[in-house]
């Protein structure tokens, strides 16, 4: 019997720690499926999730992040409408100027007030859930 398991990712929210409001970087993706998102991808075989996550952030975009804190776990099945994943998602600080690499198509520097509107996955329910958390301490409920 051949087995089929979810594919481990990683996400960062990636606060620039050298600018006023903290603000977040977001890259455009260049392959399906479009849109904005927060840095992120799948976990090499033989690398672990803190590894991955600091590998994917200087891919995407050239910041040398350091983590903070894992955030939490989102495992919605329909989260990535090309396979079932998981992402671990990091709280991450970084100093300097973003630079769009690997499979990023552009990278932007957003404050809370500025995200936009098509974000990939379900980034805007970890930015939300983000946002709560550092406005108001609340952690993402488990559900």
């Amino acid at each position: 019997m051949a087995y089929r398991n979810p594919v481990p990712t990683v996400d960062l929210v990636i606060e620039l720690i050298d600018r006023p409001h903290r603000p977040i970087v977001l890259i455009e993706r260049r392959n399906d499926p479009l849109g904005w998102a927060l840095p992120g991808g799948f976990v090499d075989y033989g690398e672990s999730v803190e590894t991955a996550a600091a590998r994917e952030a200087a891919e995407e975009t050239g910041l040398s992040v350091t983590l903070i804190e894992q955030f939490h776990v989102y495992s919605d099945p329909t989260r990535d409408p090309r396979q079932h994943t998981i992402s671990v998602v990091f709280l991450a600080a970084a100093t300097g100027e973003p630079n769009a690499g690997d499979d990023a198509k552009g990278v932007d520097i957003f404050e809370p007030w500025r995200i936009p509107q098509n974000l990939c996955f379900d980034h805007d329910r970890i930015l939300r859930d983000y946002w709560h958390y550092r406005h108001y301490g609340l952690r993402p409920r488990i559900t």
